[in-house]
């Protein structure tokens, strides 16, 4: 509930809507992160994840709601000691929404001034660790965490004087057509108007005009035709007997994503399974074979193209080419 939760604030938020009917759902929030962090006293983490408690905690902030010091210092300690994300992609989208969050408490002086400092310094670091993680084509992490990125850099500044600002923003530009469900649209959005999150919280909402027009959208056309790609499963766990589990062609229809070729394997060979968990970002890969990955056990499904290129768009909105290799490794971070 917690990061679905914040997201809904944030949005409400930017509407400019009168105080009373959300109030019921700010105490809300606060129940949910209550209840969230006492995961931390057995796990060493939120029930549910840093990323979201970060988006609980900027929702609040935006909302101008106090967050209390022991769960900020533990949020610090997590940073810190590197206890972020299941890879590199997700400890680039948990550091920059933290990174948020605590710019957002040290701005709105919820915090006292020694704190205040420590948040400051905090977040400098993570915006240096973001710029020298940018890949030689501009992209942060990868494609969706590029957008988190790149709110850290405006809102602290950083956006007139890194480098890695312009060569993300270019990259962004270049992979638009890769925004396609709400929540990724909400991360982008802002951006390319050279705003952040953070910029909800000063909104004056007596000079906010209703632009908010219907738009009728054209269903897009049909690509004709089938492909055929090459689906492999490898497990690079020390106890899996073999690497490689799986190698089958799959046909599918030409316009077919990567999770539609998963149902065609699934259709063609009864012993191919596999399981997703919904996620704002969509669908998320979670047990392929059988083998599940775990966040206590620090693996994940990384999406490979042949012989060793990561996916930068999830499993729903990757489009594989007719001939392309796929590669399912259960790997760990």
């Amino acid at each position: 509930q917690t990061g679905r939760l914040a997201l809904y604030l944030l949005g409400l938020r930017a509407t400019c809507p009168p105080p009373k009917p959300h109030r019921a759902l700010v105490t809300w929030l606060k129940y949910y992160l209550e209840e969230d962090w006492r995961g931390s006293q057995r796990h060493g983490r939120p029930l549910t994840s840093h990323y979201q408690y970060g988006l609980g905690v900027l929702a609040l902030c935006v909302h101008h709601k106090r967050v209390r010091e022991e769960v900020i210092r533990r949020l610090l300690a997590a940073q810190h000691h590197g206890r972020l994300g299941h890879s590199a992609v997700g400890k680039a989208h948990t550091e920059a929404v933290l990174a948020l969050a605590l710019t957002c408490l040290e701005r709105r002086r919820l915090v006292g001034a020694g704190l205040a400092a420590e948040l400051r310094a905090t977040v400098h670091m993570v915006s240096r660790s973001m710029a020298q993680a940018q890949g030689p084509d501009g992209i942060i992490g990868n494609i969706y965490s590029t957008p988190w990125a790149l709110q850290v850099f405006l809102a602290t500044g950083m956006c007139h004087t890194e480098p890695a600002y312009s060569r993300a923003m270019a990259a962004l530009l270049e992979n638009l057509d890769a925004f396609g469900t709400a929540a990724t649209m909400a991360q982008v959005l802002p951006v390319l108007h050279g705003h952040s999150y953070l910029d909800v919280a000063s909104m004056s909402c007596q000079e906010e005009l209703d632009t908010l027009t219907p738009l009728d959208m054209e269903p897009l056309a049909e690509v004709p035709g089938n492909k055929t790609v090459q689906l492999m499963v490898e497990c690079a766990q020390p106890w899996c007997f073999d690497l490689q589990l799986y190698d089958q062609r799959v046909s599918t229809p030409a316009a077919a994503s990567l999770l539609d070729v998963l149902w065609a394997a699934s259709a063609q060979d009864p012993h191919f399974t596999f399981d997703t968990k919904d996620t704002p970002q969509g669908p998320y890969l979670t047990q392929v074979l059988g083998l599940e990955a775990r966040q206590e056990k620090r693996n994940y499904w990384q999406l490979l193209t042949a012989p060793s290129t990561p996916l930068l768009t999830g499993i729903a909105d990757y489009v594989p080419r007719d001939g392309e290799t796929l590669i399912l490794r259960l790997s760990e971070w």
